[in-house]
């Protein structure tokens, strides 16, 4: 009898927790309110079984209990039961696969006037990529996969060189307006979740998987990945932003192309372009009329002539700029120096082998600066490659917690260990850290960071841009105290 009850109680309690309970789905952010139909027809169904067979044994517990003197029948089939059941169970399993079947053909059959969004998932970290102005996306490929395109698209497909890329963990989309959403890997399974959307589809490597939905509110949605991927899964988390069409297109017009991007990264390096003059310079025969140090020579030295004030054969002066240089090397009798013979000839280079002769003779009037930018362009292309590597899906850049040690502020820094001792953040033990990083785990991190093995120049870069977020924090911290 105590059974009997305590069954009793379970349904009863199971009933009331439902209908009284303060969890609740949020209103669905799209037009995928039928999810939660299907949803509630699949609670309703399973629920009507769970007390049906709960009910069925408080009956059997009470009916036929243990009763001295009293034996079971023993009764090895019963055919029309069998039958019965079979039919009920039947129409229960069509009753909750019906309504999934019919809402899954609607989640994959894409509307024609639905935009394109790419997103691209990899540990611990979300991508993404919009068509360009002739609507289309480029094609991709694991092999296009480097540094400088970490998406893998097709460099030599003309429809992907306009693509709008970004490369973060916030997406925008405009109000009203049906999207399809292609979900691809570059690593393992994974899973794009939007709970308010309804939006979810798991991301298999080599393979694209799709669906759509229409945004029906404004706002900022937390995209999850709902697919275990690795320790870092609980961090891989982004933001859908929702919004009015003009403000979308007034974000997406701010955000670069890939064709803009493969520019950035085959613009030479500082030391490339100096390089490339020196050379240009030598075998053009330019260091037989110009000094690179000073010294008297046919022509006027190169060493500080940048940023000088040069009289000219006609009483007049020029301020020695690039306009100045490059019209120089062109057109060599148009400005002549005072006390210089008119012996040079014109020279017809291109563009870039002028800025690389531009870049060579700025170099020698003011090495300290020239050193300086060099400095400044490291952080830059340390973030490229940190973007590249994931590296910033573990380590944030504003202090955030993340699964391994926030950047801001971490250079100089005395961290404890995991065997208790100390260490000092310096450029020794970032260099460490990144080619044998478990040599020494930070206590409260798991040590589950890869080792990479980057160029001597691309070490320097992350360092580099390590550094930076020091100083911005000793920054900050000046200009919270005040003068």
């Amino acid at each position: 009898m105590a059974i009997a009850i305590i069954l009793l109680l379970i349904v009863v309690a199971s009933v009331l927790f439902h209908l009284f309970s303060p969890w609740h789905l949020t209103p669905a952010a799209s037009n995928w309110g039928s999810i939660d139909t299907t949803l509630l027809i699949t609670l309703v169904i399973t629920g009507v079984f769970f007390i049906a067979v709960t009910l069925f044994m408080a009956v059997a517990v009470m009916r036929f209990r243990h009763r001295a003197g009293r034996r079971a029948a023993y009764e090895p089939e019963n055919k029309k039961l069998e039958w019965w059941l079979i039919g009920v169970t039947s129409v229960g399993i069509v009753g909750m696969l019906a309504p999934g079947l019919v809402v899954y053909d609607d989640f994959v059959r894409v509307p024609e006037e639905a935009h394109e969004l790419e997103v691209v998932a990899q540990q611990w970290q979300w991508a993404f990529r919009f068509p360009g102005d002739d609507g289309r996306l480029g094609k991709s490929d694991i092999r296009f996969i480097d540094a400088a395109n970490p998406l893998g698209i097709d460099p030599d497909d003309p429809a992907g060189q306009d693509d709008v890329l970004i490369k973060s963990n916030e997406v925008r989309l405009p109000l009203g307006r049906p999207v399809k959403v292609l979900l691809r890997s570059k690593d393992v399974l994974h899973n794009f979740y939007v709970p308010q959307i309804r939006s979810k589809m798991d991301m298999v490597p080599g393979m694209v998987s799709y669906f759509w939905f229409t945004p029906t509110q404004t706002g900022r949605f937390e995209v999850l990945c709902a697919e275990f991927c690795g320790v870092g899964h609980y961090n891989m988390r982004g933001y859908l932003h929702v919004e009015p069409q003009a403000a979308f297109e007034q974000w997406l017009g701010a955000q670069p192309t890939f064709a803009q991007t493969l520019a950035s990264a085959a613009r030479p390096s500082r030391d490339d372009l100096l390089e490339q003059g020196r050379l240009l310079a030598e075998s053009h025969g330019c260091l037989a009329c110009h000094s690179l140090d000073g010294s008297p020579s046919l022509g006027p030295s190169w060493q500080g002539l940048y940023g000088r004030s040069e009289p000219l054969a006609d009483g007049s002066s020029v301020q020695v700029d690039e306009a100045y240089l490059k019209e120089s090397i062109l057109e060599p009798k148009a400005k002549m120096v005072r006390g210089y013979p008119p012996v040079m000839v014109a020279y017809s280079f291109k563009e870039d082998e002028l800025d690389a002769l531009v870049a060579l003779i700025k170099s020698l009037s003011d090495a300290p600066a020239a050193e300086s930018a060099r400095a400044e362009d490291l952080p830059a292309q340390g973030l490229k490659l940190a973007e590249s590597l994931g590296c910033l899906a573990c380590h944030s850049l504003d202090g955030s917690p993340r699964v391994g040690p926030g950047w801001l502020g971490l250079y100089g820094k005395a961290e404890t260990l995991a065997d208790g001792t100390q260490v000092r953040v310096d450029e020794a033990y970032l260099k460490e850290s990144i080619l044998n990083p478990n040599s020494q785990i930070v206590r409260g991190y798991a040590a589950i960071m890869p080792a990479y093995a980057p160029s001597d120049d691309e070490l320097q870069a992350l360092i580099a841009l390590i550094k930076s977020k020091a100083h911005s924090n000793a920054d900050a911290g000046k200009a919270e105290s005040g003068p």
